[in-house]
């Protein structure tokens, strides 16, 4: 996979091609997708419902940025927190499978982690964990990614790498690919 462009300082405008793959990978098997955001507070919902259409495949999803909405809104068990932190592998998948029954969605994609500019318990900035989960066919994936960049540069590697993701696990393991 090539890495992720740079954000556009000036803005972006039209649809994102990665969010447009995403959508049309979960179109081929008329599956959903809800999303839990951390460190991107709602830029992956920004890039997927800039695709016109995306509302077919693309249901919502939450921001958990603060630790208990990760909890509360995300579903992760109070006991992964504990254990774990809010940036760890266990808090990314549950966050992707807890969102993905919450909202009644055949995907989750989850994205927890620490765009900067300074360290957060312990983890360094730009150390990301994206989690994908399918809860009914018990699929769970979760990538960490070791991000460069100032937070702007993290937060948007983090979106469009997360979609980029997403497209390849739909491909790999959707309807089709379980025929």
């Amino acid at each position: 996979m090539s890495p992720a462009p740079a954000p556009d300082p000036g803005g972006r405008t039209g649809a994102d091609p990665g969010a447009a793959a995403a959508l049309a990978a979960l179109a081929l098997g008329a599956e959903t997708l809800a999303t839990a955001e951390s460190l991107t507070g709602g830029l992956v919902g920004e890039l997927l419902t800039s695709v016109p259409g995306a509302s077919a495949g693309y249901l919502g999803g939450v921001i958990s940025y603060a630790t208990r909405l990760k909890h509360t809104l995300a579903g992760v068990p109070t006991a992964t927190l504990d254990a774990h932190g809010p940036v760890a592998e266990p808090t990314a998948a549950a966050m992707a499978d807890g969102v993905a029954q919450r909202c009644g969605a055949d995907w989750g994609l989850a994205v927890t982690g620490v765009a900067g500019p300074e360290p957060q318990d312990g983890h360094p900035v730009g150390q990301v964990f994206v989690g994908l989960a399918h809860p009914a066919i018990g699929w769970q994936q979760v990538r960490e990614l070791r991000l460069d960049g100032d937070r702007a540069t993290i937060r948007w590697q983090t979106a469009v790498t997360a979609l980029a993701l997403l497209t390849e696990a739909v491909r790999n393991n959707g309807p089709a690919a379980r025929r």
